[in-house]
């Protein structure tokens, strides 16, 4: 009987279909999303049923969910963050859980990047300013010589410092778990310090808890930029909305939302820059993440490119 494999993210194998071939070459039954959008927790547990494995998005993987399909044995995360899943319950049913933490370094890094240089330089005002046909010009923040805050300096944080680098920004880390070297200059700072030094904060930690609430957000620059490609949890939505009417914060830009697809007063403000959870959607990400979750899936289901 054929392992069955059930496959999360809507977008898998869109741009390339290398993955998928995979799957196919390892001869698996594959059960595509039907939906073509995030699943809610009923879909998928109709999803998982009779299923061995999943590749696996950010649809929720909880207790109820990973304890109604007791045929499946692995998820296969494509990316980085598996908040969504219960590891505790995958323990206990013996499911084993992987990741791809690597690949997206690149690709979100490259967008924080893009995304910061749109605000300091008022990009997409300026375009829109034209578009009406009016001339106006806008004085910007310069990349060189601005402090920038990393909340959390793992892969990710780490590969957008190494841009930043490049264009002289001094760069101030705060991650209380970060036991690396700092070769290149950057300190590690307390949270309530960085955020009163820096012209720009970048979040890239982990976890669902509230890290920039009302007070911290008081706490940044006058003007300050704020950037969140990590998680909406991270910041409290209120706080950022008041920040931007009031101009305490002359730009935010967020890729990760508190619910999504995100519909909400964000979409209504102008110095927010807002993308739909691209910061991995890039060719080669997209390829490398998908193709190295099908290589963990398959290996946790034992199955190899020899007798597969």
């Amino acid at each position: 009987m054929s392992l069955r494999v059930a496959i999360g993210p809507s977008s898998f194998a869109q741009e390339d279909a290398t993955p998928l071939e995979r799957l196919k070459e390892a001869k698996v039954d594959i059960v595509p999303n039907p939906f073509g959008r995030r699943l809610t927790e009923d879909e998928i547990i109709e999803h998982l049923k009779g299923v061995d494995g999943l590749i696996a998005g950010l649809e929720p993987l909880n207790r109820k969910v990973i304890e109604s399909a007791p045929q499946l044995k692995s998820i296969a995360r494509v990316g980085i963050g598996v908040t969504n899943v219960d590891f505790e319950a995958a323990s206990d049913r013996s499911v084993i859980v992987s990741n791809t933490p690597d690949p997206p370094a690149v690709a979100v890094a490259e967008l924080t990047l893009a995304a910061l240089l749109s605000l300091a330089r008022q990009l997409t005002s300026a375009n829109r300013s034209l578009h009406r046909k009016e001339w106006k010009k806008r004085i910007g923040l310069g990349l060189m010589g601005a402090k920038v805050l990393l909340v959390g300096y793992g892969r990710i944080g780490q590969r957008v410092a190494e841009l930043l680098r490049a264009f002289g920004s001094e760069i101030l880390i705060h991650d209380p778990f970060f036991e690396g070297n700092l070769d290149h200059g950057e300190r590690n700072v307390s949270l309530d310090e960085g955020l009163q030094a820096a012209d720009i904060v970048s979040l890239h930690a982990s976890g669902t808890e509230c890290i920039v609430g009302a007070k911290e957000i008081q706490t940044m620059k006058e003007g300050a930029i704020l950037l969140n490609s990590a998680r909406g949890e991270l910041v409290d939505e209120s706080a950022v909305i008041e920040a931007l009417e009031s101009g305490h914060l002359s730009g935010v830009w967020f890729d990760a939302f508190w619910e999504e697809p995100y519909s909400g007063r964000l979409c209504e403000l102008d110095s927010a820059l807002l993308t739909p959870h691209v910061g991995t959607y890039t060719r080669q990400c997209r390829l490398e993440m998908e193709s190295e979750a099908v290589d963990n899936l398959l290996r946790d289901l034992g199955v190899t490119r020899e007798n597969g």
